[in-house]
């Protein structure tokens, strides 16, 4: 699989996380790829960093969101932000490294809470 740096997939999210208050989020700390040839169904996938790096070497925690060129790139410019937001979503308000699941006792990531956010933005 190859992947690519995606600098206008990072503009979207820098955008995204200021317009929705998404102030727990350290953009700085939040990468962005295209991928390339992946086998996954996925749109997109993000990608956390284990507490154990902050812990032994002393690395602050990171995220990678990854975009599957496949299939993101067919989509309408709404459902990419669906997308990325969705994503988002799954950063805890910790920043830790940690991924927030679909479904907790204490929220939700779905099409509901999505639309919620994507409402703030129009």
């Amino acid at each position: 699989m190859q992947y690519q740096k995606a600098p206008e997939i990072k503009i979207q999210i820098d955008i995204l996380v200021k317009r929705l208050r998404f102030d727990h989020i350290n953009t700085e700390r939040v990468h962005c790829i295209r991928s390339f040839d992946a086998k996954t169904r996925a749109v997109a996938r993000i990608w956390g960093m284990s507490r154990l790096f902050k812990e032994v070497a002393g690395i602050e925690p990171h995220y990678i969101i990854e975009v599957n060129a496949k299939r993101f790139d067919k989509l309408t410019d709404r459902e990419k932000t669906k997308t990325l937001i969705h994503e988002l979503m799954h950063i805890p308000k910790t920043f830790s490294g940690a991924l927030l699941p679909h479904r907790s006792r204490y929220h939700r990531i779905n099409d509901r809470e999505v639309e919620k956010a994507i409402s703030q933005l129009y």
